[in-house]
């Protein structure tokens, strides 16, 4: 067993990197691009609501990891505790553990395609280069947090400071390509300007990811919600300096269409070295949203089987203290995702958004639960709490539901994305009744006491329930 000493080692700055380790993806760079190339500079106000928004989300997240702390499941336990196992199920299941999954496998595929075609002389398959990755991320992800900290750290320090060096080069106009002549903004109507604000929002989705290992970080209730905080910040200033960039070396119709905007910057702006060097920035990208969704979605998982939401084997560590099973299971399922969806580009944008989707419902979820526990155990003792009472979740909530409704300008795909998102949820809702009602044996739609919540940390729990055979 790993001492509790040894197994709180993440600081600020892990937590910083966890934010941004997920927050910056390949598609993320893809999304900058487009969203930019559509309005111009005008993109950095949506991005700055987009912020804000996800800023609200992760406050609620942050004062339900300080009424429940140390809890593995995260998202799972507090909706557990407010509304009950069927809405748990689903949003945990759809909105975060096939969602999850699915994203980074897609962001997977757009880096085997970015190494396939920058260096085309080597005989290597484009899906060789994210096996390499997916195999030596699972490895060092089974072997702790130590390891996945150190990754972590070093791959966001790079990757953070790549994006502000290439944002500053092409900002102050001081590339070896040639500077280009257009307007900064494309677009004047504050309202379509706004209409592109659910794009934004997709840059700023998962610095949540901090909670599922908030019980290994030091002093978790200042430095879990003031590092995701600080990770939003910083990754808001860095993508605007980008921008500014875009302006004076893409022509914005060119960013727009192009399928990998952060390859043709960098082309545009110092040459055949650009292209490599932002080769790399989507390499450390894919690297640190693959180290943190691995971990992350392991102690989710293993939170879950606690519940017995999941099987039961993905409660077992190894004698590091890993969710092995977990982390096995999810880099599995990120190749195989990433293999359905290489070479494909037109899946790869419409599987984000649908993703997209079910996460902004996972984070409606989160501000309906602070609501629900506050006005259930409004003396219950909290190291944090969203202030201004149930302003910001009721914005939180407004805001998002806003995303959903436009998640897409074009209507055809708009309306294919809800059909895909009803159907998964419909589907869950099926399974997630028969589980809950034949497998759990609980009610399915009454929530369950915070203290009992609680005590399903403790491996007796489960236990006891299987000896008297209330589960199986």
């Amino acid at each position: 067993m790993i001492s509790e000493s040894k197994e709180k080692k993440l600081g600020l700055q892990s937590v910083v990197s966890i934010s941004v380790g997920l927050i910056i993806a390949t598609s993320c760079l893809v999304s900058l691009g487009q969203g930019a190339g559509s309005i111009g500079i005008a993109f950095i106000v949506c991005m700055i609501i987009a912020c804000l928004l996800n800023m609200t989300t992760v406050a609620s997240l942050s004062e339900l990891n300080a009424l429940m702390p140390n809890t593995t499941g995260g998202l799972a336990q507090y909706t557990l505790a407010s509304m009950g196992p069927f809405p748990t199920l689903i949003s945990m299941v759809g909105g975060y553990l096939i969602c999850n999954m699915l994203s980074c496998g897609v962001e997977a595929s757009i880096f085997s395609f970015a190494m396939a075609d920058t260096f085309s002389m080597l005989p290597v398959p484009s899906i060789a280069y994210t096996f390499v990755v997916t195999l030596v991320l699972m490895i060092a992800n089974l072997y702790g947090v130590d390891i996945f900290a150190k990754i972590q750290d070093l791959v966001a320090f790079l990757l953070v400071g790549s994006m502000l060096i290439m944002g500053i080069i092409g900002a102050v106009g001081i590339g070896t390509g040639t500077k280009i002549e257009q307007p900064y903004v494309m677009e004047t109507d504050f309202k379509n300007v706004v209409s592109m604000t659910a794009v934004a929002f997709w840059l700023f989705i998962g610095a949540e990811y901090v909670i599922p290992v908030s019980k290994n970080v030091k002093n978790a209730k200042r430095n879990v919600p003031l590092g995701m905080m600080i990770g939003l910040g910083l990754i808001c200033i860095v993508q605007a300096i980008m921008i500014f960039g875009f302006h004076n070396y893409v022509k914005w119709d060119e960013l727009a269409d192009s399928p990998a905007p952060h390859l043709l910057y960098g082309m545009n702006m110092l040459g055949s070295f650009g292209k490599i060097w932002m080769t790399f920035v989507a390499a450390f990208a894919v690297v640190s949203t693959q180290n943190s969704t691995v971990n992350a979605l392991a102690s989710i998982c293993q939170g879950m089987a606690k519940m017995n939401m999941m099987p039961q084997f993905f409660a077992k560590t190894n004698k590091r203290g890993v969710p092995y099973i977990g982390v096995i299971f999810v880099s599995v399922s990120i190749f195989v995702f990433a293999l359905l969806s290489n070479n494909s580009s037109d899946a790869i944008s419409f599987l984000i958004l649908v993703g997209s989707v079910f996460w902004m419902i996972s984070y409606i979820l989160a501000h309906i639960d602070v609501l629900i526990l506050r006005k259930r155990l409004p003396k219950a003792p909290r190291s944090f709490k969203v202030p201004c009472g149930s302003l910001f979740p009721v914005i939180g909530i407004i805001g998002t539901v806003y995303m959903i409704l436009n998640i897409s300008t074009d209507t055809q795909e708009r309306n294919a994305i809800w059909l895909v998102t009803g159907i998964t949820f419909l589907i869950l809702g099926i399974y997630s009744f028969f589980w809950i009602k034949y497998k759990m044996k609980m009610p399915v739609f009454k929530s369950v006491p915070l203290e009992k919540v609680m005590a399903m940390e403790n491996s007796m729990y489960y236990t006891i329930r299987k000896k008297r055979g209330t589960w199986k």
